[in-house]
């Protein structure tokens, strides 16, 4: 696919409008956990040393439009940015009276999930962004799966639409991993759903060698061999779905591991005494928490022979640390296996995180719905739209 790159503008004196993903956790009004305001840097200093003035704009939580609220504003995430790049930011709360900017100034637009429309995608609210400026970036994969004004209207109307260098870098690393990848190629797609990644998993089957399933999606596939499962979060109505993706992948010659030893409670808390326990144990009031050791250590030799993993959701409630040993394992094993690995999603980044892997994967996706929708093979309607643009 072909687009246009920022790094192919002259940026020169020019206003540029930059769609970051700055969708942060904030704790008391500060923020929690900054990886993907740092991921956005590489972008806003390539502009502003390109003699740019910089406006940026991005979403923060679930807002009801058209209604501000104090802890809806983008100000906690605005402090942060100016600490990172030793440069005030300001904040421009109403953008509709135009926005006054030199080159070299940051500004960031307030957060755009207050604008009527923006969910939408409405016209003319991305005209309105579009007209701030004369050149639209698009750096934040994390949405690009999302038709919204700030995402796909604005490139539309912009006077000059082009991917920034977290974007390129995203679909680059996406394409080595899903068009040619080294075999045998692993995937780990954990989390509470089934129903939310079950497209997904159909999709894997066809692609991968192994597909490890942890959380409670594995929890759904232990019921359809017919393990009991206690009081485990798991979704029964999707058994034969999972039946379905098994005997898919098996086909090939590849497989689900399951596991064979797992880590109960009795209830789901930080307190929660945990109980290692095989499978066929499992009793009608236990929990499965997370995978226990000996499992932990058969999907560690799986990913130790791999030449591509995908991980995309903790395998256990890493959370509390009694359920977090599998994911911890898994974690080192891709962390030391040679494979190219590519990780995304926000639990995911958080157990990286937690487990100071951060420099042994290949690349850390800072998506998490559009980094699963890539893996299926959907198109991506505001990566599409920067490819109609392209001239």
């Amino acid at each position: 696919m072909k687009f246009n790159k920022l790094s192919e503008q002259n940026l020169s004196g020019k206003r540029v409008l930059i769609r970051v993903d700055m969708n942060v956790p904030l704790k008391n009004g500060l923020v929690g956990e900054d990886t993907r305001i740092r991921a956005s840097l590489p972008t806003i200093e390539h502009c502003l040393k390109a003699g740019a003035g910089v406006m940026l704009m991005t979403h923060l939580g679930r807002p009801t439009e058209g209604e501000p609220k104090p802890e809806d504003s983008l100000a906690p995430v605005v402090a942060r940015l100016s600490e990172l790049l030793g440069k005030p930011v300001r904040l421009i709360a109403d953008f509709h009276a135009g926005v006054e900017l030199a080159p070299g100034e940051v500004v960031m637009l307030e957060n755009v999930r207050l604008n009527k429309g923006e969910k939408k995608n409405n016209e003319e609210l991305g005209r309105a962004y579009a007209a701030l400026c004369d050149v639209f970036v698009h750096d934040a994969f994390g949405t690009a799966h999302r038709a919204e004004a700030s995402t796909h209207a604005v490139a539309k109307f912009a006077p000059v639409a082009c991917a920034g260098l977290l974007l390129s870098a995203e679909l680059d690393a996406l394409g080595k991993a899903l068009q040619a990848p080294a075999r045998p190629m692993v995937a780990i797609v954990a989390g509470s759903k089934v129903s939310t990644k079950l497209t997904i998993l159909e999709a894997l089957a066809d692609k991968v060698d192994q597909l490890i399933v942890g959380g409670g999606i594995a929890n759904t596939f232990l019921l359809a061999e017919g393990k009991a499962i206690g009081k485990s979060l798991a979704e029964a109505e999707l058994v034969e779905d999972a039946k379905r993706v098994i005997a898919k992948i098996r086909a090939r010659g590849g497989d689900v591991p399951l596991p064979s030893d797992v880590v109960c409670a009795k209830e789901f808390a930080e307190t929660a005494a945990a109980v290692t326990k095989p499978v066929g144990e499992v009793t009608a009031d236990d929990m499965i928490l997370d995978i226990g050791p000996d499992s932990a250590k058969e999907l560690a030799a799986i990913i130790a022979q791999a030449g591509t993993v995908v991980w995309n959701g903790p395998v256990g409630v890493f959370e509390f640390d009694q359920f977090g040993k599998g994911t911890q394992t898994l974690a080192e094993a891709i962390a030391k296996s040679k494979a190219f690995s590519i990780a995304g999603g926000g639990d995911t980044l958080a157990a990286i995180a937690k487990y100071g892997i951060t420099d042994d994967i290949s690349y850390i996706s800072t998506g998490g719905g559009a980094f699963l929708e890539f893996l299926e093979g959907k198109e991506l309607p505001a990566v599409a739209i920067l490819a109609e643009r392209a001239h």
